[in-house]
């Protein structure tokens, strides 16, 4: 067996690497007794293994398998979840057979929310484009119901209480003569943030739509349909900061 097969690599990046979660995650998933490493309990974090070592999460044994990156402009009425139990309709029916292999989304878009949603089975990558620390800015186009003041503007750029905490966003502009139309960068990745920071201040939120994750746009991409990352917007979002 060559050199490269037997490649020694921490048990947390393995398990990453195989696209089940990050290795933050696999390390808790350790500290559970979920992890067996050569049907054996591994009980402590920071193991080193080699591609013959066999690893089980959950009794299935776990492989390293080709990542895959898929980008889809999400339309409305779909949910971000893989299974519904109210059966309504997801956005795994919209990449139905794009692969056999299964892609996550990275983060969610409400089932109003429109725009750009990344899959993927790369763990390391998904923890780097939701976790806060890595601070990924992604842009919205946000369409309120009456003109938006100035003074909420200035009032939004210089930071502001919502529910107790303080929010900053990265950028915002008007886009339209009407003053509806909202240019928005931000890398807070809360629940429904962006609808709730316009309902602080009393706007309501017509339309709702991510153009943009990182260096990735949904350019060119109709509503409803989806396409595989080229190898260098791969390279581009990996490196991205």
């Amino acid at each position: 067996m060559s050199q490269n097969n037997n490649k020694i690599i921490r048990i947390n990046k393995f398990i990453s690497n195989s696209g089940i979660c990050s290795r933050r995650q696999a390390d808790e998933l350790i500290l559970k007794g979920k992890v067996y490493l050569n049907n054996k309990k591994v009980k402590k974090l920071g193991i080193k293994i080699s591609n013959k070592d066999i690893v089980k999460i959950d009794g299935k044994i776990i492989s390293k398998e080709k990542k895959e990156y898929l980008i889809l402009n999400k339309p409305k009425n779909f949910i971000t979840t893989l299974n519904d139990p109210q059966n309504r309709r997801t956005v795994k029916d919209l990449i139905k057979g794009a692969t056999k292999k299964r892609l996550y989304p990275i983060g969610r878009l409400d089932r109003n929310t429109t725009g750009l949603l990344i899959f993927t089975n790369d763990g390391e990558l998904s923890e780097k484009l939701t976790h806060p620390s890595y601070k990924i800015k992604k842009i919205y186009h946000v369409t309120i119901d009456t003109p938006f003041q100035i003074n909420d503007l200035k009032k939004i750029e210089k930071g502001f209480q919502l529910d107790g905490e303080k929010i900053k966003i990265d950028k915002i502009s008007i886009l339209d003569k009407e003053k509806k139309n909202i240019g928005l960068e931000i890398h807070i990745g809360k629940n429904r943030i962006v609808r709730r920071i316009f309902e602080h201040f009393n706007y309501q939120v017509k339309k709702l739509d991510r153009v943009m994750i990182g260096p990735i746009t949904k350019k060119n991409l109709k509503r409803g349909t989806w396409r595989f990352l080229k190898d260098s917007e791969v390279r581009l979002l990996k490196n991205f900061s």
